[in-house]
């Protein structure tokens, strides 16, 4: 007969399940990729800051990318490491800590998507009205468009985590290596009902969104590629926009994977191995696609005596050649 304790303060997390032996090698897997990505993210941003040929649209919208990238996984990954070296029995967190937790990890997925979103409208701009763009993507435009980003994200994470909240417990596993809103509510004995609406409303609204907007976008971009004869623009394009696109497409892979095996527990530990990917990849990427390729980053290297002969294009010709032969 199960166990029935209402409202507990104190919650399980299940982790994940390694043997005793592998446990070690997990755990320093994921805490070398833990300062991989703290310390790429942030010199990302410290770069941005500090390098004035960098305060450009597309440079400061991106620096919500970092931004995104470490809260994420600062909530996220510790408490993972932490909870792979304990004993099941041992494996105890908070309630409050649990929702700030979920509260976290959603406002990380939800603002990922918006923020890509709005990244593809500046390069929709760049290329496609490149006349117009400084007129477009003013210092003002880009404050609307972060405002946008985080205030959609935080206020549909809210109603969403609001909704959980107020249900009573009476079960105290969190069935996750973290917390999430599913996980949360999946402890009540109540009605969730209105939880599934809101949360499946949610997800349909947000990736139908973030899909279709991506989908219009680098449709109009292929458009003006295609119709024009411009070689310097066509790569330009190729260049920006793919490398946007394929970290659109593992977030979303993620993404979608997680929900979807959400409704099948017998494949609970593929899901709990999605869900972390779904932190770490992209924080893992971000810095590397958006800032090594970039120009005026490796610009920047060059004239502090850093990596001088370090050249990303030269490096993608070099490679392919080779391929080819």
């Amino acid at each position: 007969m199960e166990n029935i304790t209402f409202n507990s303060f104190y919650l399980q997390l299940e982790g994940l399940k390694v043997t005793e032996t592998s446990k070690y090698y997990i755990f320093l897997i994921f805490f070398f990729s833990y300062i991989f990505i703290m310390v790429t993210n942030v010199g990302i941003l410290v770069l941005i800051i500090i390098d004035r040929n960098l305060h450009q649209p597309m440079y400061l919208l991106f620096c919500n990318l970092p931004i995104n990238d470490v809260m994420g996984n600062s909530i996220m990954i510790p408490r993972l490491l932490s909870v792979i070296l304990k004993p099941p029995s041992e494996r105890l967190i908070s309630y409050y800590e649990c929702v700030l937790q979920a509260f976290t990890a959603h406002m990380f997925g939800t603002t990922s998507n918006t923020v890509l979103m709005i990244m593809a409208f500046d390069r929709y701009v760049a290329i496609c009205n490149p006349l117009r763009y400084t007129n477009i993507m003013t210092n003002r435009m880009v404050l609307k468009l972060t405002v946008f980003a985080w205030g959609s994200a935080f206020v549909l994470v809210a109603i969403l985590l609001g909704l959980t909240i107020r249900l009573s417990r009476c079960r105290t596993l969190i069935e996750n290596p973290f917390c999430d809103n599913a996980s949360l509510f999946k402890l009540s004995c109540e009605s969730v009902v209105i939880n599934n609406i809101y949360g499946l409303t949610f997800t349909v609204v947000l990736f139908s969104s973030s899909i279709g907007s991506t989908v219009l976008t680098y449709t109009s971009i292929s458009v003006v590629c295609l119709t024009s004869k411009n070689k310097s623009l066509n790569r330009k394009a190729l260049k920006t926009c793919s490398t946007h696109l394929f970290v659109y497409m593992v977030m979303i892979s993620c993404g979608l994977l997680n929900i979807v095996l959400h409704r099948f527990p017998e494949y609970s530990d593929q899901r709990k191995l999605i869900v972390i990917l779904f932190h770490i990849i992209p924080g893992s990427l971000n810095p590397i696609i958006y800032g090594l390729q970039s120009k005026e980053v490796q610009r920047f290297f060059r004239s502090k005596g850093l990596c001088p002969h370090f050249d990303v294009a030269a490096m993608h010709s070099l490679f392919f050649s080779r391929f080819k032969k």
